[in-house]
């Protein structure tokens, strides 16, 4: 897939200048709303650089969702390769409050799994927080399943994350 058109926005993969955007998206929209701090920006900025790195595009993609050139929201599928089972992650889903209740979650999450199928994966892990209801809601509808919680203090608050495969076996 090269790009996916409806009336509302446009899914395509990445290309230069999206990687600075998807940082700098999740740190203030993540601020703004949650209180997040830098720490939270340095994740996201790690997650990016690991991707332009060592992106195979036979088997990992970044879609970005604009809407006549403004950035709507974004996700990636990459290779977890710290698993022995085949696994990919789901990373950076971002939804701009402007483009919520547009199905525009729903379809960038069903871009991974469809995608994470035409690669051969046999899982799909994510990590998500507690916080983030309206994310964790979506997951669910689209099979994925906590199947575990830890909580920690990396992104310099209290936080609890889970970690949720999607058999595909």
């Amino acid at each position: 897939m090269t790009s996916t058109t409806t009336d509302s926005y446009t899914l395509r993969h990445h290309r230069p200048g999206d990687m600075g955007w998807i940082v700098h998206r999740h740190g203030a929209l993540y601020a703004q709303e949650y209180g997040w701090n830098e720490r939270f920006e340095a994740l996201v900025a790690g997650v990016t650089v690991d991707f332009v790195e060592n992106y195979d595009p036979d088997c990992e993609r970044c879609w970005i969702a604009d809407r006549n050139g403004e950035f709507l929201g974004c996700v990636m599928l990459v290779k977890d390769r710290g698993s022995d089972c085949n696994a990919a992650k789901l990373r950076l889903l971002l939804v701009e409050p402007s483009a919520r209740g547009l199905g525009l979650g729903r379809a960038l999450i069903r871009q991974c799994t469809e995608f994470a199928r035409q690669a051969g994966y046999s899982r799909i892990r994510l990590w998500t927080n507690s916080v983030l209801v309206s994310a964790r809601r979506l997951y669910e509808k689209e099979g994925y399943k906590l199947v575990s919680s830890e909580e920690d203090e990396k992104l310099g608050f209290k936080s609890s994350h889970a970690s949720c495969p999607l058999d595909r076996s």
